[in-house]
């Protein structure tokens, strides 16, 4: 059969394999399929081609520009993503195995995309937080903001996800403007080579922008600096070879890392057979247990229940395994398909062995397999097994080793005490899973078992029908851990993308500020014109652009009309001795929303324009009371613009209400779409 090369894509062309190239096996048949390295690829030349023509291409786009590409990035391949489940197969996963990983990773762009349109500002620069006012007059504030670093994104990713691991790291590196070299595990490159072409072939990524390394990354990382980042997935030894680097010790380089995890999960102390939960807790199981042949960072490595529930937990998830039918992934009738490799087989069958040291087998037993299909007996296949452990307390292996595949290790805890200790002998995990009921013992897990876990994983019955699973990284929420499991971060919407742009504080005037952050900060130079803002469109506007209103007196027949036609009595409106009680009031007061009511009276142009509806205000603050004989006047500003799509903007505005003598009373800012 014909052996395929696994390209590397560098500085702008596909480069085939050397002499250096290792050999890759199918996982279903065990036969050599593909090869894939080259020694002699040239790494600072893709570290140059990476910053001086990605770097270059990526950063003068705005965050909306970008996310635009993801979304443009996900559709293309969500039409072509049929290829990448026929090749797919070939490293053992199933159908349903496909749609986590290459559905998963278009699903990664798509909200990517989302949040980056949503959350970010059309600009280049992310403001970070609230402006600081430095001085007692405000002339001097300060301000957080984000910019892009000047380097490159090194994508270091394991075997089993070549489609998701890839684009849930390249989905935030490039929103944040940073180009990738993605290096793949060689098991199963040929998938992540596959993508990389339809990428590359769409032609919607700039130039130099994305990068594939096919084998060994040689030099890399004696060659980067303070402004690249290093995204690793894999082995905890692997982890710490690479961080330890001295180039990237010295220069400080980033390195996150998601690594080794003993994850678990746990059946809270109210569920009995009857409920809800106890069904559902064998489910999470058992699907994390064979999902990816238990080839997920995620997966469930240690189950705890309470001593009541041993044995029928132990007899329900054994006859759900029992019937996992085990063979060829491209047989619908297959439940489980085969380890990536031979040798991860094997690496699964030696600890496995060590498991054994602490715990009996309960079902299965990784080396007895039955396979469905005749072409997959030379696969990499194991059992999914199922593992109890009598003594938890004193077991050497159990809360240590991670068995990367089918194996699971069923435990019981005496009380909730004894739980949470078990739990947190894993030293620190991706997740922990917990299905209760009862709202008490979830919020003692949170305080006592948080800061061992980057997720926890709580479902009932409430939430079972919508919750995404124990072994699911959603892109909205970090996916990492502390400890063992590497102590980084990755995902976790907007937050995601901070890890590729550096944070600075800056310093200066409003005028300043207002010119670097392109949001208009108090204190900055305001524009007056002779015609209304409402009148004109969204791309007309100016950021400054102020409306100075004239006044209006408010009287006790307004205070009084507005408590009875809204209802809102409340005795600070109603009841002048009672007010004057209150350390807030001198007397009756001013409903807060009459005066808002009263400030839209003073700004709007009521006639149809380009304001197409209010969508809300933010930043409310009540400052000082107004009583009756007070007057009110309004100053709108605009703050800032966001384009949401072809047809219409959001505009940010600032307003202010001040009394008859300039003194602030309230302030918020005002949310309009208006048309483009």
């Amino acid at each position: 059969m014909t052996i395929a090369d696994i390209k590397s894509f560098a500085a702008g062309q596909w480069i085939g394999c050397d002499d250096s190239a290792r050999p890759i096996y199918s996982a279903v048949t065990g036969e050599r399929i593909a090869r894939a390295g080259n020694a002699s690829l040239d790494m600072a030349s893709m570290l140059d081609y990476a910053r001086d023509t990605g770097g270059a291409g990526l950063r003068p786009y705005t965050f909306h520009e970008r996310a635009r590409m993801l979304k443009a990035l996900a559709l293309y391949l969500s039409e072509h993503k049929q290829s990448l489940y026929d090749i797919s197969f070939s490293t053992g996963a199933t159908q349903r195995d496909h749609l986590i990983d290459i559905d998963g990773g278009i699903g990664t762009l798509f909200a990517f995309s989302s949040m980056g349109r949503r959350e970010m500002p059309d600009a280049q620069i992310y403001i970070d937080g609230n402006v600081e006012r430095l001085s007692k007059n405000g002339t001097f504030l300060g301000q957080h903001i984000c910019t892009s670093l000047d380097g490159v994104a090194l994508h270091i990713n394991a075997f089993n996800f070549p489609v998701w691991g890839m684009l849930e790291k390249l989905a935030p590196s490039l929103l944040a403007g940073v180009p990738a070299i993605v290096k793949p595990a060689t098991a199963t490159s040929y998938v992540t080579e596959a993508c990389v072409r339809l990428i590359i072939q769409s032609d919607i990524l700039p130039k130099g922008a994305l990068q594939l390394v096919s084998g060994s990354v040689g030099d890399l990382l004696d060659l980067l600096t303070s402004q690249d980042v290093v995204s690793f997935t894999g082995s905890a030894q692997t982890a710490l070879k690479l961080r330890s680097n001295p180039n990237i010790l010295q220069n400080a380089t980033r390195f996150i890392a998601e690594q080794d995890s003993l994850n678990a999960s746990l059946l809270g102390p109210d569920v009995t057979v009857e409920t809800p939960e106890f069904d559902l807790f064998v489910k999470e199981v058992t699907r994390e247990m064979t999902a990816k042949a238990g080839q997920k960072c995620t997966a469930i490595r240690r189950i705890f229940v309470p001593e009541a529930l041993i044995d029928p937990i132990k007899e329900k998830i054994s006859a759900k395994l029992a019937k996992t039918v085990i063979g060829d992934p491209r047989s619908s009738e297959t439940h489980m398909g085969a380890l990536v490799s031979a040798a991860q087989r094997q690496d699964v069958i030696e600890k496995s062995a060590l498991i054994a040291q602490d715990a009996e087998v309960v079902c299965g037993g990784v080396a007895d397999v039955s396979i469905h299909g005749q072409e997959a007996q030379n696969g990499a296949f194991v059992a999914p097994t199922l593992f109890h452990c009598a003594s938890p307390d004193t077991a050497q292996h159990v809360h240590n080793v991670e068995v990367f595949g089918p194996v699971s290790t069923l435990m019981a805890y005496r009380d909730l005490d004894h739980a949470v200790e078990l739990v947190n002998r894993g030293k620190g995990s991706l997740v922990a899973s917990v299905i209760t009921n009862d709202g008490t013992v979830a919020r003692d897990i949170a305080l006592r078992s948080g800061a061992y876990h980057g997720r926890l994983y709580f479902n009932n019955r409430a939430s079972m029908g919508e919750s995404t699973g124990h072994g699911s990284p959603l892109p909205h929420m970090v996916h990492g851990g502390p400890g063992r499991a590497g102590g980084g971060e990755e995902m976790g919407g907007i937050r995601g993308v901070m890890h590729y742009m550096q944070r600075t504080a800056i310093q200066g005037s409003p005028e300043i500020l207002t010119q670097i952050s392109q949001k208009w900060v108090p204190g900055a130079t305001e524009i007056e014109k002779k015609d209304h803002p409402f009148t004109r469109k969204f791309g007309e506007l100016e950021i400054g652009e102020t409306l100075n209103t004239a006044s209006r007196s408010v009287t006790m027949d307004d205070i009084e009309h507005f408590a009875h036609f809204t209802g809102d009595t409340f005795y600070a409106h109603m009841d002048e001795a009672a007010a004057k009680r209150n350390p807030f009031f001198p007397g009756r007061v001013a409903h807060g929303y009459l005066l808002l009511s009263f400030a839209a009276g003073l700004f709007v142009q009521p006639d149809e324009g380009p304001v197409l509806a209010n969508t809300g205000l933010d930043n409310l603050r009540f400052m000082k009371p107004v009583q009756a004989g007070d007057s009110i006047k309004v100053r709108l500003t605009v703050k800032h613009r966001t384009p949401r799509n072809d047809d219409y903007g959001e505009v940010r505005w600032h307003v202010s209400l001040s009394n008859q003598d300039d003194e602030l009373v309230a302030e918020y800012e005002l949310l309009t779409m208006n048309a483009i």
